[in-house]
């Protein structure tokens, strides 16, 4: 397997990539995937018309930071001349790569015709494509795509043809349909197809939760690259596990106590980054510090502890009585077996 792969002239290395996951992987997500070997991150998803209108949140939505590079922003929206106009905004942020979301299957996106709603219009889709190639300059503009819009119009190859045509410098493939939404299985099929279908590289997104299904998708897709969504969901060793295993190196999952140094980490680091009180900022890590704590014995109660966290003391004392908790389930266990 080729260790790296070329988008326009960025160079990014073929482990796995971190998913653009709006009101989830902020800054403080992505410099934590990254800290773990994330290949790329890309941006929350920004309104092209809203930062035409100057949208005050353009500004923390577009800005990257070393730390993040390779970085990727993504626009979303259904008006080429609106694309083209906020492409050229957002190159004064200096993204790697611009990135057109036409794969977000919810309703508040879709319903102004943007998203995956672009999936019904190949020409539009093309259009929206070549306009923000052309404001791009030398900056490669990517799409990500679902595989198509309800099961009986699947058309994922047939748009990654066209935008290949009006320029696309690469493609992310979500492997279900806009109805799916998160539901069902990724359909692996469809992205082999698509990566058949165009010369440029082709990203691979859905249900990658482990290394396993990461090369599972490799193997079955043949992809360029696979991209991790939800599966990363307090969980930024995946990277470090998806990079070992296509090393052919062992892979030592975190201890307990490494997770919940980790999750008081990546909070302090959401509390540095936002420029809002503390209480705000932990009030936003809450779900962050709950998905930390999945799969563990008893992290049900922990969870719903999680969503009631106001301060950074108080995620200090709870990391600490759920090691506490672990520890005590394994010592249990030990003294059973002896």
């Amino acid at each position: 397997m080729n260790n790296n792969i070329t988008i326009g002239s960025v160079v990014l290395k073929k482990t796995a990539a971190l998913a653009p996951m709006a009101g989830v992987a902020d800054r403080s997500y992505r410099l934590m995937c990254r800290k773990y070997g994330a290949a790329y991150t890309v941006s929350e998803m920004v309104s092209a018309k809203g930062i035409c209108y100057s949208d005050k949140k353009t500004a923390e939505l577009c800005t990257v930071t070393d730390g993040e590079r390779p970085m990727g922003i993504q626009l979303f929206g259904s008006e080429p001349d609106f694309m083209a106009e906020a492409v050229k905004i957002v190159l004064d942020y200096k993204p790697d790569i611009i990135d057109i979301n036409m794969g977000c299957p919810v309703p508040k996106v879709v319903g102004t015709g943007a998203g995956s709603f672009l999936m019904r219009d190949v020409l539009l889709a093309s259009e929206i494509t070549e306009a923000a190639v052309k404001a791009a300059g030398n900056v490669p503009v990517t799409v990500k795509l679902r595989s198509g819009w309800t099961a009986d119009s699947v058309n994922a190859a047939e748009m990654a043809r066209a935008l290949e045509n009006s320029g696309a410098a690469a493609v992310t493939i979500h492997g279900r349909t806009r109805d799916q939404f998160y539901s069902g299985a990724a359909d692996l099929r469809i992205i082999a197809e698509v990566k058949k279908a165009v010369s440029i590289p082709v990203i691979g997104n859905g249900d990658v939760t482990d290394s396993e299904s990461c090369m599972k998708m490799y193997h079955e897709t043949g992809c360029d690259l696979v991209m991790v969504g939800r599966g990363s969901y307090g969980n930024p060793f995946i990277f470090e596990e998806i990079d070992a295993a296509l090393d052919g190196r062992e892979y030592v999952p975190p201890t307990v106590e490494e997770r919940m140094r980790v999750m008081l980490e990546h909070i302090r680091m959401m509390i540095t980054n936002s420029s809002k009180p503390e209480e705000l900022a932990v009030h936003e890590a809450r779900k962050h510090a709950a998905w930390y704590m999945n799969g563990y014995y008893g992290s049900a109660k922990f969870r719903a502890k999680c969503y009631q966290l106001s301060s950074y003391s108080e995620a200090e004392e709870l990391a600490e009585k759920f090691i506490k908790l672990q520890n005590d389930k394994m010592h249990k266990k030990i003294d059973k077996t002896s």
